[in-house]
């Protein structure tokens, strides 16, 4: 027995909502990366999805590079979150406003 494709998308369908609804509703920068970080894996999902019904390896190949960057992403956004953290002392994005000037 296995799971038809439609259920997989349907999951990846609804974790990218969830995702985005972290991105817009929120307001601290950590909930607003672990968002961006949600639908970054929410795609993932879906990409292995279509390479298993399509029988080919591009899917995992395309999740390995999306994978990458999305660690990439957690670095330089930790990092950026902490400079904010010890000049402002709040990772709330509407209080942050460095990049005014």
């Amino acid at each position: 027995m296995t799971v038809p494709i439609g259920a997989y998308l349907a999951l990846g369908a609804l974790l990218f909502v969830l995702g985005i609804a972290g991105v817009l509703l929120r307001r601290s920068a950590l909930i607003v990366f672990m968002s961006i970080e949600l639908m970054l894996n929410a795609v993932n999902l879906t990409f292995v999805a279509f390479a298993r019904q399509l029988g080919r390896l591009e899917g995992q190949v395309a999740v390995f590079f999306v994978l990458v960057v999305a660690a990439v992403e957690v670095v330089v956004g930790l990092a950026i979150i902490i400079a904010i953290f010890r000049t402002r002392a709040t990772v709330d994005l509407d209080d942050v406003d460095l990049l005014r000037g």
